[in-house]
């Protein structure tokens, strides 16, 4: 009887000793400004996402941007489809010079953003010259504009093309436009992998640097003293840091839909997040374990975060899509079966690092 006491009572030390041991592994971490700016920006752009999100669509999409007139100068010998064109789109006013010198003027005094000189080649090909203010928000949300507009030229030329039987093929029917917003994509293919994966990438590197600075400094030994052994140092620095993302992600997804972002699957997602963080985590750890010095082992966990994000672009399905799937509450089976395999990667990947930790000599540290 009195032997099961002490072997209770050895283990509640051991899982006191390995909560001791994680709480001083977060506690160090107030004291990397790095990290606290890592945060910082994330909470920032949790909690006021939906007014960046009209900011970061107007540079992802410009063309988002509503209300947003352009008005242009058509010149040239044919200016008919150009003119037609965007006499049917809202976002371009058009207006017909016959003297391109009128048109250049209009220019420079600022009556037009932009002049389209149209004309007719030899080989019965449509011209059009581009004459555009130098660069800035307003260029660039006016070559969108224009882009739009000279692809529908050029998909009216060329169905005109075919119909008079000048090309050897008939060009592809193109879909109709789905008038979908851009935020909803910029939010749930960018914006919120983006808040969910960084957390993950950012705890492998606390990995790193933790275990590389404890090995350093000589505190690793300190923290093997009994009853603890180096696997159980391990465990206790590895769940306490895989621990993060999926607390900043809960976090981060309150502050979204406390925005106005809907999150059908929130759940998924952190499960999502957890399996990740203990994978990348684990990964970190074991590149601190074998380099030997910290510039060596923040090189190796970054090209191995690279390398994984290579492999992720042959998988069925990113990861980033299985967010969105699961944000926006549609996901498949190939979705759900990508997160249980990520659990099981997770898993193993826990696994195989407490058996090689075991194996590892600590005198070799």
């Amino acid at each position: 009887m009195s032997r099961e006491r002490d072997r209770g009572s050895e283990s509640g030390s051991s899982r006191g000793a390995r909560l001791a041991v994680a709480r001083r592994e977060l506690r160090s971490l107030r004291s990397e400004k790095t990290i606290i700016l890592a945060l910082a920006i994330q909470l920032f752009i949790a909690a006021f996402s939906s007014f960046l999100v009209v900011g970061l669509v107007s540079l992802y999409d410009p063309s988002a941007v509503g209300d947003y007139q352009t008005e242009v100068a058509v010149t040239g010998d044919d200016p008919g489809t150009l003119l037609a064109v965007a006499e049917d789109r809202d976002s371009v006013t058009a207006e017909y010079y016959g003297n391109r010198g009128d048109a250049y003027r209009a220019f420079d005094s600022g009556r037009v953003t932009a002049v389209l000189d149209a004309n007719r080649n030899d080989d019965g090909r449509l011209s059009v010259r581009v004459t555009a203010p130098e660069e800035g928000i307003r260029t660039t949300l006016l070559v969108v504009q224009l882009r739009d507009t000279l692809e529908q030229v050029e998909r009216v030329e060329r169905q005109r093309n075919a119909d008079a039987g000048r090309l050897d093929r008939a060009p592809l029917p193109v879909p109709d436009k789905v008038g979908a917003s851009p935020y909803v994509g910029f939010t749930y293919t960018v914006l919120l992998p983006l808040l969910l994966f960084l957390p993950v990438f950012i705890s492998g590197s606390i990995a790193v640097d933790s275990l590389i600075e404890e090995r350093q400094r000589g505190t690793l030994e300190l923290l093997r003293a009994a009853p603890l052994s180096l696997a159980d140092v391990i465990d206790a620095k590895l769940l306490a840091t895989a621990s993060l993302a999926p607390i900043q992600a809960i976090a981060w997804l309150l502050l979204l839909t406390a925005n106005g972002t809907s999150i059908a699957g929130p759940a998924a997602l952190i499960v999502l997040v957890a399996a990740l963080s203990l994978l990348v985590v684990a990964g970190g750890v074991a590149v601190a374990l074998w380099a030997p010095d910290r510039r060596q082992a923040q090189l190796l966990y970054s090209v191995a975060t690279v390398g994984a994000l290579v492999v992720a672009t042959v998988l069925p399905e990113h990861p980033a899509n299985t967010v969105a799937k699961f944000a926006i509450g549609n996901p498949t089976g190939t979705t759900w079966g990508l997160l249980a395999a990520y659990c099981l990667l997770g898993i193993a990947a826990f696994l195989a690092l407490r058996r090689g930790v075991g194996r590892l000599d600590p005198d070799s540290l």
